[in-house]
């Protein structure tokens, strides 16, 4: 029989949460993770809020936290509102030199700065830069070709201002860590050519997590995962795996950039990959701090 001296059950199981996520916090002490935020959690408040509190408690429990932000769907946004027509290939915005202006003005502007406003909201201390800051990015222009339907013939693709990273120098990063900052980050660079150019944000996120031989690469995405064919979340990938996957159609679409992105970064020395559902509240907590975990976990 419980008395009145007993304590809380709630209160028992927090103390409980906290416990099973010690050794976690041990591990990753002194770690560096690097976070892709983007999907429909950056434009919710509720998860913005969840997110910051997420990135500022890996950092007060001694990990270092870098944040890459997307902002798809507000370029396009803010596109229309000013009438400016923009079209794909193979899901990149072929982007001339009046988007690649709006794209920045969105990225390195609003979004960057309303990010850092979360964090700092949250109790942390953020920084907003891009890969042009110290020039710590650099940029190649994407090249793509496509099959002509008619001919069969590979044609080239002109993107216009669609970079991919070539070089990322982490002496930028390494100063605002060690001073206690969080690094939030616009996917925008230079090129050797001295144009500006716009990166995927996946792939700069995993380009950075290379650099800084991070411990994680979190992709946080409006799906719970990587699903098999019966809609089941499948925890762990490797390599091989993933080949066996694609080869029978369970990857699929959107998800295998996705991976590519993973695959590249635990090959150029992340420990691991994970790509996760941002719209769950707190779900880089759950993966990084219980044993269940809560995402695809990708390593080699």
């Amino acid at each position: 029989m419980m008395s009145k001296h007993d304590p809380d059950p709630a209160l028992l199981a927090k103390a409980e949460t906290l416990t099973e996520a010690l050794p976690y916090m041990q591990r990753y002490a002194g770690k560096t993770f690097v976070v892709k935020y983007g999907g429909h959690a950056m434009g919710d408040p509720e998860l913005a809020r969840d997110f910051a509190e997420d990135v500022v408690l890996m950092k007060a429990v001694g990990i270092n936290p870098v944040v890459v932000h997307g902002g798809g769907p507000q370029i396009g946004a803010m596109l229309k509102q000013l009438g400016v027509e923009s079209s794909f290939v193979d899901g990149l915005r072929v982007t001339d030199a009046e988007t690649a202006k709006v794209a920045e003005m969105v990225l390195s502007g609003a979004i960057n700065k309303e990010l850092v406003n979360w964090i700092g909201q949250a109790g942390g201390r953020a920084v907003g830069i891009s890969g042009k800051d110290d020039g710590f990015v650099t940029a190649t222009k994407v090249l793509r070709t496509r099959k002509d339907p008619d001919s069969n013939i590979e044609q080239a693709v002109d993107l216009g201002f669609v970079g991919e990273p070539s070089k990322v120098d982490r002496t930028l990063l390494d100063t605002i860590s060690a001073a206690g900052m969080i690094p939030v980050i616009a996917p925008i660079a230079i090129g050797e050519d001295g144009s500006t150019y716009n990166i995927n944000a996946d792939t700069m996120a995993g380009a950075i997590a290379a650099a800084l031989g991070a411990a994680r690469l979190f992709l946080l995405t409006d799906v719970p995962g990587v699903l098999d064919k019966s809609g089941e979340l499948l925890t762990d990938l490797d390599p091989a795996k993933i080949v066996g996957l694609q080869a029978d159609g369970t990857i699929s679409g959107g998800m295998i950039p996705k991976l590519e992105t993973c695959l590249n970064a635990v090959q150029g020395g992340v420990d691991a990959a994970v790509i996760l559902d941002g719209r769950v509240p707190h779900a880089m907590l759950l993966e990084i701090f219980t044993r269940r975990g809560a995402g695809t976990l990708v390593r080699l």
